[in-house]
């Protein structure tokens, strides 16, 4: 990797950095894409973003990802996933990216503290974020009993009570999912009716165990117990305003997922906001610039299928480079 050290008119000092490999985001998928490059001897370098380690450092209990026979921590994973990748060559360095250029190789890309990346392939994996309410509790409560992913903490709420809150296609897939758990489920949506697919509708309104409350407005999440943890849920009536309780031990927010690509609108392809990749691949629409993990994802959003994208998208990204090398080495002779 090379660097360089420029100083600017105020005497700042910013460098500018070259590398084979440049990973953006360090989830699952880009550190797994990290240690794959870093085996390969590309020796990528990680920008980590804002939240190193992504969505599993602010997960409580890991029970399913492959090889823990015990529920693990997700700070603990990620700090683990890390360790590894720097151990066998990858470079980690915080920083935020504000602007890209994908027009040329090497790729171009700007820290917002001035510091300039040139990168001869490009890994994308800056993650989604799960879109919140914004109520009162929803924060203090997260992770004891408020949860955004019911395949990822379902299991934890076998025989209880639960709601889901929302009215698309993954609050109807959550509710039906966690019918696998528990007896109780309640389906909390503001309107009177559904924007999900009518086969989705059709199995949930035919599900014993689902219940759903129409034209209701979840207003506070409500804690109680020692440890505190959640025990029910403050609802608006969006028609009449009438205020109501509803009792749970569980409730997923299910109001949709924002992935991370607003650096990248206008220069890759989209598609409900999540980079566009070849079919079973990790491949854009530009030569050299890959994606993986949840950035990418719009089905599945799990730790174990991130990492596995990461994987992929490692292993696309070292042929690449071997075969633009082998073409200027061809165009050289």
């Amino acid at each position: 990797m090379r660097y360089k050290i420029r100083r600017t008119k105020g005497h700042d000092m910013t460098t500018s950095r070259h590398t084979r490999m440049l990973i953006l985001g360090s989830g699952p998928a880009g550190l797994a894409a990290a240690i794959y490059g870093a085996r390969a001897g590309l020796k990528p370098l990680v920008v980590q973003g804002m939240q190193p380690g992504g969505q599993l450092t602010i997960t409580t209990d890991v029970e399913n990802y492959p090889g823990f026979r015990d529920v693990i921590q997700g700070p603990w994973l990620m700090q683990e996933m890390q360790a590894q990748a720097e151990h066998v060559g990858a470079e980690m360095h915080w920083d935020q990216i504000v602007d890209v250029d994908l027009s040329r190789r090497p790729f171009r890309l700007t820290g917002d503290g001035g510091d300039v990346y040139t990168a001869d392939s490009l890994i994308i994996s800056t993650g989604a974020q799960a879109q919140w309410l914004g109520i009162e509790g929803e924060q203090a409560l997260s992770g004891k009993g408020v949860s955004a992913c019911a395949t990822c903490d379902g299991f934890f709420y076998r025989r209880k009570k639960v709601v889901v809150i929302g009215g698309g296609n993954t609050a109807v897939e959550e509710a039906l999912y966690l019918t696998n758990h528990s007896q109780d489920v309640t389906l909390i949506h503001r309107r009177d009716s559904l924007r999900a697919e009518k086969i989705l509708q059709e199995r949930l309104f035919a599900h014993p165990h689902i219940k759903v409350l129409w034209n209701k407005r979840a207003d506070r999440f409500v804690g109680g117990g020692s440890p505190e943890g959640l025990v029910g849920v403050n609802l608006v009536d969006t028609i009449t305003g009438e205020a109501s309780y509803e009792p749970t031990e569980g409730a997923f927010v299910a109001i949709g997922h924002k992935p991370s690509t607003e650096l990248f609108a206008g220069k890759l392809p989209l598609d409900n906001g999540y980079l566009v990749v070849e079919k079973g691949g990790s491949k854009t629409a530009i030569p050299g610039v890959f994606a993986a993990g949840d950035v990418a994802d719009q089905v599945y959003r799990q730790a174990v299928t991130a990492a596995g994208m990461g994987c992929m998208a490692a292993l696309d990204a070292e042929r690449f480079l071997a075969e633009t090398d082998f073409e200027a080495a061809q165009a050289a002779e």
